[in-house]
């Protein structure tokens, strides 16, 4: 494996772990009341018909 592929890999590999570290953090520092209202909008876009099935997104 060249040395130009493996820091390609290394340097895909490092951004994922801070991507991943970043979500931890906001899920961490979301408060019930942020949940209870992220909820309560998916409850009113799904009443709304503002949502389509999952199977249209990840067709099988």
């Amino acid at each position: 494996m060249t040395t130009l592929l493996q820091q390609a890999i290394a340097s895909r590999f490092l951004d994922e772990i801070r991507d991943e570290q970043e979500w931890q953090i906001r899920f961490t520092n979301t408060t019930n009341e942020q949940w209870d209202f992220m909820a309560e909008m998916v409850r009113q876009e799904i009443a709304n018909s503002q949502t389509v099935p999952i199977k249209e997104v990840f067709p099988s």
